[in-house]
């Protein structure tokens, strides 16, 4: 194998304990049911140097004997480490941690990829000049459903180098996506883990490199996002995600501002949901005025505060009347 930097080696075959390209990672709990979709969509790739790192968080099925099944049994190493549950996060954290590849893939649990899209990912990445390549943390591309479809918005050009703020506010994209990011990139911006809520919003480590950092974006649609099938998504009580979704919105009102007037209505709506988790959270609105950094946040907050108010009156009575799992 070739030494150098990462955009001057040739790939190394996977297993043997030789280094790898890829980090592919799941993250899972209580799917057993739908994790043959990721190990099927290994199986198949055209391209063999990487490594899958399963996460289990605190499964309560077979994921322990299922994965037992397959270590040793394919040409490409699987490791699987086992926690309480504390949410995808945490997880990540700890797949972060124990990863021996240069680029981070997460696939959850109960999705597919197509059978060349490491390969894909990895010409993507190789394309971006050597010079550049230090300011770049990733590559990402397009889903499809398991019928062919592309989920959620296109990117609007088939090459773009952009980051995720961007991505939203100005061009106005969203959806489901997928890609990868440098090990190292995800190793200096670990999630909060100190917090007492299994739900951390991916968006707010996502938005945190955005700052420094570029992606390539491309319009291939790489990754196979299952629809239609029963719901992995239970409806649950507001108030148990709340302190990820407080945070999500207080970053979003003290550091993303300066985008306001490209979405405007975007702003109101994270200074309603600040609001609203806020109280959820039990904190008064002295406090919440109190951290918001900006005047053009606490402005919001203001014209934001009855309507934010309301919905969490809302989501108290259906807590009361129709009860959540």
């Amino acid at each position: 194998m070739k030494e150098g930097p990462l955009s001057e080696r040739e790939p190394p075959p996977g297993g043997g304990g030789e280094p790898v390209i890829f980090t592919v990672f799941t993250p899972t709990h209580d799917r057993a049911h739908t994790l043959s979709r990721v190990f099927s969509s290994l199986k198949a790739q055209t391209f063999r140097s990487f490594e899958w790192v399963i996460v289990d968080d605190g499964s309560t099925d077979q994921t322990e004997t299922l994965v037992n099944s397959w270590i040793g049994a394919v040409d490409f190493p699987i490791s699987y480490h086992r926690q309480p549950q504390g949410g995808k996060h945490r997880a990540t954290n700890r797949g972060v941690a124990v990863a021996k590849g240069d680029l981070f893939l997460t696939l959850d649990s109960d999705d597919a990829c197509v059978p060349t899209a490491l390969e894909r990912l990895y010409h993507h990445w190789s394309q971006i000049p050597a010079d550049d390549r230090a300011v770049f943390s990733a590559v990402t591309a397009l889903c499809q459903d398991q019928h062919g479809n592309v989920v959620g918005g296109r990117y609007p050009k088939d090459v773009l180098d952009s980051d995720s703020i961007e991505l939203r506010y100005r061009y106005r994209v969203s959806g489901e996506k997928w890609g990868f990011q440098r090990i190292e990139v995800m190793r200096a911006y670990p999630f909060p883990d100190d917090t007492g809520t299994s739900y951390m919003p991916e968006g707010l480590i996502w938005n945190q490199i955005a700052r420094t950092y570029k992606t390539r974006y491309v319009n291939e649609a790489l990754r196979i996002y299952y629809v239609d099938g029963p719901s992995m998504v239970h409806q649950v009580d507001p108030s148990r995600n709340a302190e990820g979704g407080r945070f999500q919105h207080l970053t979003i009102l003290n550091t993303e501002l300066d985008w306001f007037l490209h979405a405007p209505l975007e702003f109101l709506r994270s200074a309603i949901h600040y609001v609203r988790f806020s109280c959820h959270c039990g904190i008064g609105l002295p406090r919440q005025v109190g951290e918001l950094r900006g005047m053009g946040a606490k402005m919001l907050w203001l014209l934001a505060g009855p309507v934010g108010l309301v919905v969490f009156g809302k989501d108290r009575l259906r807590v009361a009347t129709k009860g959540f799992h």
